[in-house]
């Protein structure tokens, strides 16, 4: 039973650590599912090139495959000798007829001439153009040439003629016009021409199933093979060069033998096995890899979840796109996954997570080399161009950036591998356009991302360190005097940051919003004061004490109520920590010598948990402290940044950061520095 509960609390414990072992494991499940599971072939090589390999026998007989850009040759003559196919419509052409007949009897008067006579002209006439046909174009799908030559279906009896040749409703109507002119009668004329154009019927029709039967018939006529390759003969020798008729039988044996390997079963398991042997590596190397060098992001599970969901948004696109149409993998925009890790990390972590995703990809891909090389050049282009990330238009330069990458790779490719540029093909220039294209959409996922996992982007920053936004418009008009002291402290800390490292524009909209909460009650602090009134006046020490304090609540529920990100909401918690108001203190102190508790005059915290915040904490507080000083020398602003900086060290409020001492020596230097040229003093020379 203690066993069980000791488990119990292990886990208990380790939780989150479990946690992100699980979500590694779910991404590996997902990737092995659907994976592809085409059979690699273990032979790398290129049209023009040396054989790297040792000399190549077929391991079985296999026919040697016409190359994809002669079928299509074939295919398309094919298609072109295919003749359209018209069928005649017997039945139309007897129920005209008798139509015909009918309206004759019922309005054919004895005194227009010669019932018998007349009829018989009719019915000639009617045969005659009927018989010849009369082609629909109302019903045709396609347009035809005059000199095409088609086929008619006529009781199951095929014969051929040039389009032109068949009648229209124009040439009927100019027939029956030349047989029935010599009637000197004009009512028997009018009444054999109306008798004979209701009757007419458009009896040859196009069949455009017929057609697409007589093409698929021509297309299955097609052989895809030219030749045979005995079991045991010679392919290609080593260091002999690939030239396109020993390319082409390698590419037949590599699809011979992919699809031998496919039918059986026992390859297709060892094919999964091997896969999920592989792809379970490239996933332990990524877990190592980030908990050993990027130990900051290892503790964040968010930080994990969304490398992994962008991993997956790029692979399983990929495997369904060489599932289905392989020929378009490079449509499929990698970059994006490069420009969103740059977006929420830095290079390196984006250049080792863009590296294991383009391992795995390449696992399935027919060419891996190709395709690892090619988009591991765009990727590097799409990360160095996004260093930068400080306006929405770098992610349009980007985009252009990985198009103008992709078309120099693709040139390169083709002056190495065919000896020049004759194989030119526009349609990969377009597919390189639309995967160009498909990268712009980093913009629109960087915010939805940013939303999900509540992370805050540079471009984020940016539009919240605009002070015209609502919320800093807000504190300059109610209160002027921290908004001054707010904008001289992101200064500082910009300025400290810069030398120090860390996350300028964090810090700087960080202290800008660090004593929002001052507009509650904005008289109550002094830099908002015009000298001839104090609040503080009429209430006690304690009460004083506790109006300070609630800054820092009234601060995080006014970023709340105006939706500010939890990492700017940080720097409201964090910039007293856990420190005492100590004038009021030392006040109440007087009054009272024992009868005070701390308690009620100290910062609720918590501590500063970051190089950032720590920079606010020492940068807020000297910059306080230095306008309520009378005499402004250079010694005086060196011993009070020594001073207030010193104690806060004292105080242990840099316990939970990773700030080092070197770091607070140059922070030290850095505000003495900036606090002297803040007040014009002049560096006392020596004697």
């Amino acid at each position: 039973m203690s066993k069980i509960k000791e488990i119990v609390e292990k886990i208990r414990h380790s939780y989150y650590g479990i946690f992100k072992v699980l979500a590694f494991l779910i991404a590996l499940v997902v990737v092995v599912l659907i994976m592809p599971r085409n059979v690699k072939f273990k032979y790398e090589y290129q049209k023009m090139r040396p054989w790297p390999h040792e000399s190549l026998y077929a391991p079985f007989d296999f026919p040697i495959y016409k190359s994809e850009e002669a079928v299509r040759k074939e295919r398309e003559e094919a298609l072109r000798n295919v003749e359209p196919i018209f069928t005649y419509d017997a039945l139309g052409t007897e129920t005209g007829r008798e139509k015909l007949v009918k309206d004759f009897e019922s309005q054919w008067i004895d005194s227009l001439g010669d019932r018998e006579y007349y009829g018989n002209l009719v019915l000639n006439i009617y045969d005659y153009i009927e018989n010849n046909g009369i082609v629909a174009k109302n019903n045709s799908s396609r347009s035809f040439k005059e000199d095409e030559v088609v086929v008619v279906v006529r009781n199951k009896v095929r014969t051929t003629c040039k389009y032109e040749d068949l009648n229209t409703m124009t040439t009927a109507s100019n027939y029956i016009q030349s047989q029935i002119s010599n009637i000197s009668d004009y009512k028997t004329m009018e009444l054999i021409n109306n008798l004979l154009h209701s009757s007419m019927r458009q009896n040859v029709l196009y069949s455009e199933s017929m057609t697409k039967q007589a093409e698929k018939m021509a297309l299955d006529n097609i052989m895809l093979t030219f030749g045979m390759v005995q079991k045991d003969e010679l392919i290609i020798t080593q260091g002999e060069i690939v030239t396109d008729e020993k390319f082409q039988i390698i590419s037949s044996l590599q699809r011979e033998y992919a699809d031998i390997t496919a039918n059986n079963f026992f390859s297709k398991n060892f094919l999964l096995y091997g896969q999920l042997l592989l792809v379970s590596m490239v996933f332990v190397v990524l877990y190592l890899t980030i908990k050993l060098l990027r130990p900051d992001i290892y503790e964040q599970l968010r930080y994990i979840n969304l490398i992994l969901l962008l991993m997956l948004f790029m692979i399983v696109p990929s495997f369904l796109i060489l599932r289905f149409v392989p020929s378009m993998i490079y449509l499929m925009p990698v970059a994006i996954m490069a420009i969103l890790l740059m977006t929420f990390f830095d290079a390196r972590i984006s250049i080792i997570v863009q590296v294991m995703t383009l391992i795995i990809i390449s696992l399935a891909v027919p060419n891996p080399f190709q395709y690892f090389f090619v988009q591991l050049l765009v990727s590097f282009v799409a990360i160095f161009s996004m260093t930068k990330r400080t306006r929405r238009a770098s992610y349009f330069g980007t985009s252009l950036a990985v198009f103008l990458t992709y078309v120099v790779v693709y040139l390169g490719m083709m002056l190495i591998f065919d000896g020049g540029l004759d194989s030119f093909n526009w349609k990969f220039i377009i597919i390189y356009a639309g995967n160009a294209f498909f990268t712009m959409l980093a913009l629109p996922l960087a915010f939805l991302f940013e939303r999900v996992f509540g992370f805050v982007t540079d471009l984020s920053l940016l539009e919240l360190s605009n002070t015209n936004s609502p919320l800093l418009r807000k504190l300059a008009s109610e209160a002027p005097g921290t908004f001054q002291h707010v904008m001289q402290v992101a200064d500082l800390c910009e300025e400290v940051i810069y030398n120090i490292g860390g996350n300028p524009l964090l810090v700087r909209t960080g202290a800008m919003y660090h004593d929002i909460g001052k507009t509650r009650n904005p008289f109550y602090f002094i830099e908002n004061q015009n000298g001839k009134y104090n609040p503080h006046d009429d209430v006690s020490y304690t009460e004083s004490a506790q109006i300070i304090i609630s800054h820092v609540i009234d601060g995080i529920e006014i970023c709340r109520e105006y939706h500010i990100p939890e990492q700017i909401i940080d720097f409201v918690r964090t910039h007293h920590g856990t420190r005492r108001t100590e004038y009021f203190y030392q006040m109440e102190l007087r009054e009272n010598p024992d009868g005070v508790d701390e308690e009620e005059f100290k910062y609720p915290g918590p501590l500063p948990f970051s190089k950032e915040t720590a920079v606010l904490m020492m940068c807020d507080a000297v910059e306080a402290a230095s306008r309520s000083m009378k005499d402004k020398t250079e010694e005086s602003l060196n011993k009070l940044v020594d001073n207030i900086i010193d104690g806060q060290m004292k105080a242990n409020q840099f316990d939970n950061t990773n700030i080092t001492f070197h770091d607070i020596n140059v922070t030290k230097k850095v505000l003495k520095k900036k606090l002297m040229s803040i007040y014009h003093v002049r560096i006392a020379y020596p004697e």
